[in-house]
Parts: structure tokens; sequence; C-alpha cells
């Protein structure tokens, strides 16, 4: 398992590389001094898709990944790969689609979970009445920053 972290237009970010595979993006406050950059391609692939995202020069990511959660996480994190860039949906949009139509509070946790942030679009989820909520904890102006970005 290897480490990278990016300093990006939102904040710094922490990428993590397993067996060839990216397994986590995360929001962190303050740089990890310790963490040495690294010649992985994984690691050094994703940092480059996700700053030429944050620019606004990509839109779908193409690094391998994998995601580990349950079975019904996963269902709502390939739900939320059709989600196209520059469109958002609502919490009850997703459930709907995956024909759980009263499982809207746990497709909100399911995101609350998402290990790939970016690389799963979480933040074109948006609430009922179009209001930004939840994205990363608390890191609403995260989302609203993505949205933005991919408005254009």
């Amino acid at each position: 398992m290897e480490q990278l972290q990016i300093e990006s237009p939102i904040g710094f970010l922490e990428i993590t590389e397993e067996n060839g595979l990216l397994k986590k993006i995360e929001y962190i406050d303050v740089p990890n001094e310790e963490l040495k950059e690294t010649n992985n391609l994984v690691l050094q692939e994703a940092k480059t898709q996700i700053l030429e995202y944050l620019e606004g020069k990509r839109r779908s990511f193409t690094v391998p990944y994998k995601s580990e959660g349950t079975s019904f996480q996963q269902s709502v994190w390939t739900t939320l790969l059709s989600v196209p860039y520059g469109e958002t949906v609502s919490y009850q949009d997703i459930a709907v689609m995956m024909n759980k139509p009263k499982s809207v509070r746990a497709v909100g946790q399911a995101n609350r979970r998402n290990p790939l942030p970016l690389l799963i679009p979480c933040h074109r989820v948006i609430g009922k009445n179009k209001s930004l909520v939840g994205y990363a904890g608390d890191k609403v102006d995260k989302k609203q920053f993505l949205l933005e970005l991919e408005e254009k």
C-alpha cells in the first residue's frame, strides 16, 4: 500500500493505492510531512487525472480502482457513476434508479462512506429541494466548487 498527497484547488488530498488499484481519496486538513513522494504509476496517473479534472480539462477518470463496501454501498456507487458530468440528481432519484425508493437515507449514508470522492461522483447528489446537503462530512464548500466547475 502506498500513499501520495496532492495540493489541489480544493485543498489537500491523500490518495491510496493497493495492488495496482486506487483505493481511497481523502480530503485532509493538514498535509503529512512524513509522507514521501512516490513513483508509483497508479498514484501518479491518479494525481494527473485528478488535477486535470479540477482544472476543467477532464470529465471522466480511467485510473484503475477498487471501492470496498457493502453490496448496497457498491450498488449506490455504481449508480452514481451513471450520473453525467455537469448534472445533478437527488438522493431520492438515486434510490429510485436502484429500484429501492424507500432507501433514501441509506443512499445518503452510502454517499457519505464513498471511499473515492471525485472518481465516484457523490458530489452530484443534492437535496430534493436542490440544496447542497452533506459532502465528505462537513465539506459542502468543496461540493459547491465541484458543481460550479462542472457547470462551466
